[in-house]
C-alpha cells in the first residue's frame, strides 16, 4: 500500500459539538419514514399521562447510511447483551402510529 493511502486511513476526524449536543436528549419514541431517496428518523419524547409529545430531533439518512446504522445498532446491542444480559423485546404492544405535527 502506498504511503499517502495509508496516511489517509489513519487520519482522525475532529468533531465539534456544543455542550447542549454533548449532553444529549432523551427520546422514548422514534418514528421512521422512508421514500426512494432517504430515511427520516424523528426522535420524540412522549409526555407521561398526556396525549402530547415533543420532537427532539429529526435525522435524514441516505438508504446506505440507514443500512449501516442498522448494522451498527445490531452489533452494539449484541455487545451490550453479552456484557449485561439479554434485553427484553418490550413490554406490551408498540404505541399507535397516529401522530401529527403541530406548529
Amino acid at each position: 500500500m502506498s504511503e499517502p493511502a495509508n496516511q489517509q486511513q489513519k487520519q482522525q476526524v475532529q468533531i465539534k459539538a456544543d455542550e447542549k449536543e454533548l449532553l444529549g436528549q432523551y427520546s422514548n419514541l422514534a418514528v421512521i419514514h422512508h421514500n426512494g431517496e432517504e430515511f427520516t428518523l424523528n426522535f420524540i419524547y412522549l409526555f407521561p399521562s398526556v396525549p402530547q409529545g415533543k420532537l427532539i430531533a429529526s435525522v435524514i439518512l441516505s438508504p446506505a447510511h440507514a443500512k449501516r446504522l442498522l448494522q451498527a445498532l445490531k452489533e452494539n446491542v449484541a455487545r451490550f447483551e453479552a456484557q449485561f444480559g439479554t434485553l427484553p423485546e418490550g413490554s406490551g404492544p408498540a404505541p399507535e402510529t397516529n401522530f401529527g405535527f403541530v406548529q
